[in-house]
C-alpha cells in the first residue's frame, strides 16, 4: 500500500495501526521517502519541510540522557526530516547531544544547525564549542541568535563560510521587536537564512518578512509554530471547528502547522516537543493536501474569534 503526499495523518496513523507495530519501521520508510521538501533558494538543495526545534529534549541531555533526544531524532529521520535546530549550552549536554547525532543511523541524515547566543569572544567559542562537540568540520548552518552582538559576529560567520566551517549562515528573531533590526541587517546584508517565529496565533512575518525573504532569494526556517508550548495551554478544552476534519486537520497541533506550511516563503518548520509520537503527527502535517488561500483566511479569522 504506497504512501503519497496525497494521504492525510489519519490515513497514515490508520496505516500504521492496521499493519501492526512490526512493520512501523517501514511504514516510516516509505514516511522518509516522500516527505515535501523545499529548495533552498541560495543552492537548489533540498530540504524537508519538518524539523526539530531546540526543545527541551535537546537542552536537557545532561539531566535526562542521550535517550530522549535519541528516540525525538530517530523518529524525525524515520519520516523523512532532517532539520535539527540547537546550540552549544554546558560541556556534558553538548557531548551527549554530539553523541547522538553522530550514532551511525542518524550521523548522514541530518541538517545540524548552531547558534551564537554570546556577545565577543564568547561567541566565536561557542561556534568552535559546536563544531568540536558535534564532531563536525562543517556545520550545516550557523546562525546568530537573536541578532546578538550582530555586526560583531556577522564577520566571523562569513569567514565561516568561506573557510569551509559552516555550509550556510544566517540570523535569528523569535519576537517582534527584533523585526526592526532585522530589516535593517537584510538592508545591508544577505543571508543565506533567517529564521523567525510563525504560526497561526503569530502572523505578523507575513506582512513584511517573509515577502522579503522571498523577494531577496533568502531561505526561511520557522520557529515558535506552537509559541513554545503556549499555544496548547492558550487552547486547553476549546474543541476544533467541524470543519477541521474536512481539510484533514485532527488536532491542534496541525491546525497550526496546515495553517503555515503552505506559505511559499519558507523553508522548514521547527516543532517543538519531547514526545516521539507527537514528532510523528507533526511530521505528518507535511504530508496531504493543504488548506487554500481561502481556508487559510477562514483559519485564521476562526483563531481571532478564540
Amino acid at each position: 500500500m504506497p504512501l503519497n503526499t496525497n494521504q492525510t495523518r489519519r490515513d497514515f496513523l490508520a496505516l500504521m495501526s492496521m499493519l501492526g507495530a512490526g512493520s512501523l519501521v517501514n511504514v516510516r520508510a516509505l514516511a522518509q521517502e516522500t516527505m515535501p521538501v523545499r529548495q533552498i533558494p541560495t543552492t537548489g538543495e533540498d530540504l524537508p519541510l519538518i524539523g526539530l526545534g531546540s526543545s527541551k529534549v535537546v537542552s536537557q541531555v545532561s539531566q535526562n540522557g542521550t535517550e530522549p533526544v535519541a528516540a525525538i531524532l530517530r523518529t524525525l529521520v524515520e519520516h523523512g526530516g532532517r532539520v535539527v535546530d540547537t546550540w552549544p549550552r554546558n560541556p556534558a549536554n553538548d557531548s551527549g547531544f554530539g553523541s547522538v547525532i553522530n550514532e551511525p543511523d542518524l550521523r548522514d541524515r541530518l541538517f545540524v544547525t548552531t547558534k551564537v547566543s554570546e556577545d565577543g569572544a564568547a561567541g566565536i567559542d561557542q561556534l568552535e564549542t559546536s563544531l568540536r562537540s558535534y564532531g563536525r568540520e562543517t556545520i550545516d548552518l550557523a546562525q546568530i541568535f537573536s541578532l546578538t552582538d550582530l555586526y560583531t559576529h556577522w564577520p566571523t560567520l562569513q569567514e565561516w563560510k568561506a573557510s569551509g566551517k559552516a555550509r550556510y549562515i544566517g540570523v535569528t528573531v523569535s519576537n517582534y521587536e527584533l523585526y526592526e533590526p532585522l530589516f535593517e541587517f537584510l538592508g545591508r546584508e544577505t543571508p543565506d537564512f533567517i529564521q523567525c517565529n510563525y504560526s497561526i496565533t503569530e502572523r505578523l512575518c507575513e506582512e513584511r518578512l517573509l515577502p522579503l525573504a522571498a523577494d531577496r532569494g533568502l531561505g526561511v526556517i520557522i520557529n515558535r509554530p506552537f509559541m513554545n508550548g503556549e499555544y496548547f495551554r492558550r487552547l486547553a478544552g476549546e474543541p476544533l471547528p467541524e470543519w477541521a476534519a474536512e481539510i484533514g486537520i485532527h488536532s491542534w497541533a496541525e491546525f497550526s502547522l496546515k495553517y503555515i506550511l503552505p506559505h511559499p516563503a519558507l523553508t522548514s518548520v521547527l516543532t517543538e516537543t519531547s514526545n516521539p509520537a507527537h514528532m510523528a503527527e507533526n511530521a505528518m502535517a507535511a504530508y496531504g493536501e493543504m488548506p487554500d488561500a481561502a481556508t487559510r483566511r477562514r483559519m485564521a479569522a476562526f483563531m481571532d474569534q478564540l
